[in-house]
């Protein structure tokens, strides 16, 4: 499983997880960090990746479309980058789970 990072989170996301989520990448690394949320979304469909955003309109379009892409929605409001890493380690097994689901489109975490 690889996630693509959206403009809301820190880069620094991609090589701070590389241990548990091994090539994922952060929107500005593959130059969409002006694209739209339809673009993210159809890239991340295309290319295989988890989105991981703050931005509750990918949470909303995992609800219209399904999947893929997941999506992973963080519900923590202003946050450090360290809150958020420790949060997606604390909880690997859970989205290792979530990936594996046929059925789940999204997962929350707060």
């Amino acid at each position: 499983m690889r996630f693509l990072f959206d403009q809301n989170l820190s880069y620094r996301l991609v090589t701070n997880l590389k241990d548990l989520y091994p090539n994922s990448s952060h929107i500005r690394d593959i130059g969409m960090e002006e694209a739209d949320d339809s673009d993210i979304w159809d890239y991340a469909a295309q290319n295989g990746y988890v989105i991981v955003s703050k931005d509750s309109d990918f949470h909303q379009k995992s609800f219209l479309y399904g999947h893929p892409p997941k999506v992973i929605w963080l519900r923590l409001g202003n946050c450090s980058t360290n809150t958020i890493i420790s949060l997606l380690r604390t909880h690997h097994d859970a989205i290792l789970r979530f990936d594996q689901s046929e059925t789940t489109s999204f997962f929350t975490l707060e």
